[in-house]
Parts: C-alpha cells; structure tokens; sequence
C-alpha cells in the first residue's frame, strides 16, 4: 500500500524477513527473535544507505518497511505463542469467535440503528451504536465459546476477555483503515475480491492475539 513500485526487491526482502521472524516466535527462541530483529534492522539500514533513490522519501519509507514487518509478523505471531499455552488451541478458538461475532454484530447494529459516527476521518461508515453492538457481541461470544468447548476458562475472566478484545479487535479494524487513508487507497490488496485484501480479514485479530496471550499469561492460563 504505502511503498513505490520500484522498491520491488526490499518488499521481498521484507516478506522473507518476516516469515524469519515468524519462524523464530513459533520455535519461541528469544535469542533467535533478537538476532533477527538486528540484523533485519543492520541489514536495511545498509539496503537504503546503498540505495537511497530519493533522500527527502528514504527515511519514511525506511520506517514504513520496518513498521510492516513488526505490525504483521510480530503480532500475527502471537498465534503461535497463543497455541503453545494449555489448552491453546481453545484459546485461539476464542480469539476467533470473539473477533468474528463482535465483526457481525457491528455491522448490523451500525446498519440498523447507527447515526454517530465513532470516527468520522478515518472509518466514516462506523458508528458508536455498531461499536457498542460489537462490544455486547464480543461478551456473548466469549460467554458462548466457555460453555460450549472452553470450560477451562473462568467466567469472570470470559467476560474480561469479551470486553477487552472486543474493544482492542475495533481498533486494529481502525489502525488498518487509518493506514489505508494513509496510503490512499481503498483496499489493502486485491488476493480477495470484494473483502478489501488479506489485512482486512486480519486487522482485528492482529491486535486481538497478543492480547489474549499476555491476558491468558497474566491470568495463571499459560
């Protein structure tokens, strides 16, 4: 979205920086996760030294690919830490069913009865009744995924869990948006016709896995 046609070979670079890190947070190898971060962060800084192109650009677009790594690789990794806590496969059900239910019940809360708008410049098409809509979805999905399959999970910390990801799911929906206004455009790519791109299927569970781990960390659960 963000970077110039022409920085084709750092895209790729970037993309296999990625699954570096990812590869490191599945082994859950800090030393591994350290090491790649500086040397992804050497490496670059070299890379754009050598090829600067533009100089009043370099620096953003510097940032930009750095920040990408961090903001897809680094949080969609928490799914494989999430996984590795007891019972982690319920608890990524969880994320899930949480992140999906709240998604639905906004829309159609914010369809039928939205007129706020919750933040006009950046998501014009969101109002506070679909927030708050998604947010009760959010408790019921938590509640629904403890008694159903998760009779692990405490029901004051299903609860917690419902409001605490229902509101952290809408704000990476947000941040993802605020990056597309950025950048100009009105998909984040164009692998899934019609649904916006492969991070509009994941803006909400990019912030919503991390934190469901440290939680289930913080709660005795890991």
């Amino acid at each position: 979205m963000t970077l110039p046609g022409e920085r084709r070979a750092e895209k790729f670079a970037a993309g296999l920086c990625a699954l570096g890190l990812l590869s490191a947070m599945i082994q859950q190898s800090p030393l591994l996760l350290v090491g790649l971060l500086t040397l992804m962060t050497l490496g670059f800084g070299c890379w754009f030294l050598l090829r600067f192109n533009n100089l009043e650009k370099v620096t953003g677009q510097l940032a930009i690919l750095l920040f990408g790594i961090l903001y897809i690789a680094l949080l969609f990794g928490h799914v494989a830490l999430l996984r590795g806590v007891p019972d982690g496969r319920e608890w990524i059900f969880l994320v899930l069913f949480i992140v999906m239910i709240c998604d639905t019940c906004a829309y159609f809360v914010g369809s039928a009865i939205g007129c706020r708008r919750l933040y006009r410049s950046i998501s014009p098409k969101k109002s506070i009744e679909g927030a708050c809509g998604g947010l009760l979805g959010s408790i019921l999905g938590a509640l629904l995924v403890k008694f159903w399959f998760f009779g692990h999970l405490r029901l004051v910390d299903a609860v917690i869990l419902g409001i605490l990801l229902g509101i952290v799911g809408q704000l990476g929906d947000l941040f993802e948006s605020l990056l597309k206004r950025g950048a100009n455009v009105k998909d984040s790519g164009t692998l899934i016709p019609g649904h916006g791109g492969v991070l509009d299927r994941l803006d909400s569970l990019l912030f919503a896995f991390p934190v469901a781990y440290y939680y289930a960390l913080w709660a005795g659960y890991g």
